[in-house]
């Protein structure tokens, strides 16, 4: 390759990589895709982790997000607490929804145990949470935090789903909010290029490949996915998690489908 056509290829690449974002999608219990997917980016795509400028997620994607941002050593730790979340969860007699269950607090406790001291510093102005207000109706996108325990209650707003999670809406800064996954599911971030993970088939980055008969796609809060019967079987799975078999499996998929990107992007380093 002569040496001009060289350099033109590499500052192509480069421009590329000058500014990323990556985001992750709501998901439930599928966020067990979403951490293998950041393991795979933590051990095959440190080059590339480095140009992400900010990182953005949707209920369990924020969780995500928020991890590989600021406590990515804690990935093992997430990913035991996930297991055994989804397993107390599956023994309550209707799951999540069971009188009496107290899924905000249990998810609270996992929050508190693997964010650091100082996550929302880390996490100010680089990480992007998305909320929906009870009242209007509306999407914000968060990325202010004053202190650890605002980081807190924002990734629990964003990862609250009505009646399903319990009966009283997370507050913060006096109103009351929601699960972020119902008007913006994917956050695209305006500046640069943002990667998008999803654990459901559809016109994504990284994203399990389903191949059905029909090319058909549906659009639900900004979160465009293939109507396949994989992923009527992953909805139901977001929200009512299999067995911990099935859960480490998702977690493999997860990892395997972000090698393929970074292979196909030539961002892939080995070990």
């Amino acid at each position: 390759m002569p040496h001009s056509a060289w350099v033109n290829c590499y500052t192509r690449k480069q421009g590329r990589m000058n500014h990323l974002n990556l985001s992750f999608s709501a998901s439930g219990f599928l966020g067990i895709y979403h951490l293998g997917a950041a393991s795979a980016l933590l051990k095959h795509g440190q080059k590339m982790l480095k140009y992400v400028k900010c990182f953005a997620g949707a209920s369990a994607g924020s969780l995500v997000a928020t991890v590989l941002l600021t406590a990515p050593d804690k990935i093992k730790e997430s990913k035991e607490f996930l297991y055994a979340f989804s397993e107390d969860v599956r023994k309550q007699k209707l799951g999540a929804m069971t009188p009496a269950y107290d899924f905000m607090k249990n998810l609270r406790g996992g929050i508190e145990s693997i964010l650091p001291v100082n996550a929302h510093e880390m996490a100010e102005h680089r990480l992007y949470v998305s909320i929906t207000n009870a009242k209007s109706r509306k999407n914000c996108l968060v990325s202010h935090f004053a202190s650890r325990e605002e980081l807190i209650k924002v990734l629990l707003a964003s990862s609250y789903v009505p009646l399903y999670a319990g009966i009283k809406a997370v507050d913060y800064k006096g109103e009351k909010w929601f699960d972020g996954g119902f008007t913006d599911s994917l956050p695209h971030l305006p500046n640069g290029r943002t990667i998008t993970v999803s654990p459901f088939s559809g016109r994504l980055d990284i994203c399990p490949q389903d191949k059905p008969l029909w090319d058909l796609y549906v659009t639900f809060a900004k979160h465009s996915i293939l109507l396949s019967e994989a992923n009527l079987r992953r909805l139901n799975q977001a929200l009512f998690p299999p067995r911990q078999e099935k859960m480490e499996a998702i977690f493999q998929d997860g990892y395997k489908d972000a090698v393929n990107f970074l292979q196909l992007e030539k961002w892939y380093e080995h070990c």
